[in-house]
């Protein structure tokens, strides 16, 4: 992790438009976050996301180039690796990350997840918020282990689930909370303000017991 006071080097998995990563972008041209996008890495070479970084800055390789899941996942991590990133985070990145990536990084990856944590791991997730019937629906910043969406939760935003609510309605909600609250998170990340222990959040060394909150003015409480 950067102790130093060079912006920290972030690598970004993203396997669509990449509005997360965007925001982590424009977060960095307004000086709202102190770090540089190392590399943007993808599961699918045609990622609109690839874009939004100069190509010396982009890996993508298709899964089906290689003769196992573990092998992508080693070259993915070398690949990684390579920019010497302090944070890794998985931006609508859509593929399951083997344990051996997620070992080989632990304690410095990250995923945002378009649910309440621990409501909804997986997919799907705006529909089944809907079919439940739950009050309310959101987004969850957590550090990723090898069981799926599983991790420590950090940080999570919520939204009322309204009664005409339909999954592409509620999604379009949930997604303008994700950007503040990947943003405010992440800015507390390259700060150094937040740490896992045990499966416990950590902010500025005192224990978390519940997720912070981020608030109407996108800040985290």
């Amino acid at each position: 992790m950067n102790t130093s006071l060079c912006p920290s080097r972030i690598a970004v998995l993203a396997s669509g438009r990449g509005s997360n990563l965007q925001c982590l972008l424009d977060g960095i041209a307004s000086n709202q976050l102190q770090a540089e996008i190392a590399g943007v890495f993808s599961d699918k070479p045609d990622a609109p996301a690839l874009a939004k970084v100069p190509a010396e800055r982009r890996w993508a390789r298709a899964p089906g180039e290689f003769e196992s899941r573990p092998a992508f996942d080693l070259a993915l991590a070398d690949a990684v690796a390579a920019c010497r990133p302090d944070w890794i985070v998985c931006a609508g990145y859509m593929r399951i990350l083997g344990e051996g990536f997620v070992q080989r990084f632990n304690g410095r990856l990250i995923n945002i997840h378009p649910s309440l944590l621990p409501l909804h791991k997986g997919l799907h997730t705006h529909a089944r918020a809907l079919q439940a019937g739950d009050a309310e629906h959101g987004a969850s910043v957590h550090f990723v282990v090898p069981e799926l969406d599983a991790g420590a939760v950090i940080a999570q935003a919520r939204v009322r689930v309204q009664p005409d609510d339909t999954a592409e309605s509620l999604a379009a909600r949930v997604l303008k909370t994700e950007h503040p609250l990947l943003l405010a998170t992440v800015q507390l990340l390259v700060a150094g303000r937040i740490t896992e222990q045990a499966g416990v959040i950590q902010l500025d060394g005192q224990s978390l017991f519940s997720p912070l909150r981020l608030d109407s003015a996108g800040t985290l409480a």
